[in-house]
């Protein structure tokens, strides 16, 4: 078999299909492997029309028809499925080649095959990808890690087939290595989950307390995305709230039950955040959420506890509560976007990546699910001062939160006051509130461990670590 396909696919489900037709449209010559052979042939037969696909039906067919140095695509399950393509494939590469995993891989994972293949003389390229099925076909946000060499062949035509920013600038940067892109993909997506978790709070709060229709909320949300809020969820959001079910004539968000599903990657930003000791409080909360929400039997047997049920405002008072809503979504959404970013600069540290922030922000302008008209600020805030150690810190987004404060505490008060659950709002507020305090709790919570541990304390007026004899005459020592 000729040598001929600048790349090649294994894995053609919806991601893998798309990806593959992404690159042939766009001048590329696409090898093709499934698993099962139908599929392969399918994707020749429905689109071979779009450019060149060289169709494959093994291992050894599909790696032969792959130029040097050979691009492999690997579009499969994340884990043991990733693994076991590897070991099939690697087997049969030279030194050079690339394997490319543009699935959502557990970053550990991905330092682990990267370090093994390496020994091979492999380039393994961790790749997070975002923009679902059509961002696969039309253009996504690409996060690629691996070694330099590798985007040095691969990043011209990622950057060929990926999104493009409103500026133009291709929606892709090279992370840094091993397991940076695929942790900047599940920070992102970490977000996406804290996002999306506001906007809901923000659609119960506009329906429970200011008594507006769906189809009302979704016009509200219309003109949101003509602002500074402008975004895909937000646009997204109109348009699955102003959808009717045809067969019962309700509300489409009537009559979808209120059980929120999640694939892992919110709660490995999570737990990685917990490992590097970062605080992504709204992260958590919106995984917290969703977990809340599946389990059916706790929510019924907790109904009927007692509490405030919440009455809409007249129609005057409806409208200037959106208006605060708004103040309050917007700054929270900062809020989220500062927590995840400080866990990507935490995880570069940890694992000496140099993962630029500035480029990443820059990248997700476009194509991903998070895109937003306000990451270019962030782009620029990043580029501005690359050590900004907050987004918070950056001048213009601390006067928006400082004009929205008031509206957000109100919201929340309002929230309370009528028993509208809205732990995002509430946890970014907090974590706003944290910073900006003279003094925390920790103190007490630094003297009642050393009371019943021993664990010592520092001393605000001298060096060292001390130890208060608590069971005598609580005399002090240095420890």
């Amino acid at each position: 078999m000729s040598n001929s396909a600048q790349i090649g696919v294994t894995g053609l489900a919806v991601m893998g299909r798309n990806l593959a037709r992404n690159f042939a449209r766009n001048g590329y010559t696409v090898a093709l492997h499934n698993r099962t052979a139908a599929r392969t042939h399918a994707l020749v037969a429905d689109f071979g029309h779009e450019g060149d696909f060289v169709a494959t039906e093994t291992a050894k067919e599909f790696v032969e028809a792959l130029e040097r140095p050979r691009r492999l695509m690997i579009m499969v399950k994340a884990g043991e499925p990733t693994d076991a393509v590897i070991q099939e494939f690697a087997p049969l590469l030279e030194p050079g080649d690339m394997i490319i995993d543009g699935g959502n891989a557990h970053f550990e994972d991905t330092r682990r095959r990267e370090r093994d293949l390496r020994g091979q003389g492999i380039h393994f390229v961790g790749t997070g990808v975002s923009g679902g099925e059509e961002g696969a076909l039309n253009g996504p946000s690409i996060m690629p890690g691996g070694s330099k060499e590798s985007y040095a062949s691969l990043g011209p035509m990622l950057e060929k087939i990926s999104a493009k920013a409103p500026d133009g600038s291709p929606c892709v940067t090279h992370c840094g290595p091993d397991g940076a892109g695929h942790f900047v993909k599940m920070v992102h997506n970490g977000i996406e989950y804290a996002d999306m978790q506001l906007i809901g709070e923000a659609y119960q709060l506009l329906r429970d307390v200011a008594g507006y229709s769906p189809a009302q909320i979704a016009d509200i949300f219309r003109t949101w995305n003509t602002g500074r809020l402008d975004s895909y969820l937000i646009e997204i959001t109109a348009e699955v709230l102003s959808h009717v079910d045809a067969a019962t004539g309700k509300p489409f968000v009537d009559v979808v039950q209120d059980r929120a599903e999640q694939k892992g990657t919110g709660r490995w930003t999570v737990q990685i955040a917990l490992d590097l000791g970062v605080p992504v409080s709204g992260i958590a909360e919106a995984v917290f959420a969703r977990s809340l929400s599946g389990h059916a039997d706790l929510r019924a047997a907790s109904r009927e506890l007692v509490g405030p049920r919440a009455k809409p405002l007249g129609e005057s008072e409806a409208a200037a509560f959106a208006d605060r809503v708004e103040q309050a979504l917007y700054a929270s959404k900062i809020v989220s976007y500062t927590q995840g970013f400080h866990e990507i600069s935490a995880g570069s540290d940890q694992y000496d990546w140099d993962i630029d922030l500035g480029a990443v922000s820059a990248i997700w302008r476009g194509g991903c699910i998070i895109r937003a008209a306000f990451l270019d600020r962030i782009r620029a805030a990043y580029d501005a001062r690359p050590d900004l150690p907050s987004l918070l810190s950056d001048e213009t987004f601390a006067q928006e939160i400082a004009a929205a404060q008031d509206d957000w505490r109100e919201v929340l008060v309002a929230a309370t006051r009528q028993g509208v659950p809205a732990p995002g709002f509430s946890a970014a507020l907090a974590y706003y509130d944290a910073l900006r305090a003279d003094r925390l709790p920790a103190a007490l919570t630094q003297g009642q461990r050393d009371f019943f541990g021993a664990h010592t304390y520092r001393r605000v007026d001298r060096e060292g670590s001390f130890h208060t004899l608590w069971g005598g005459d609580r005399s002090e020592v240095e420890a």
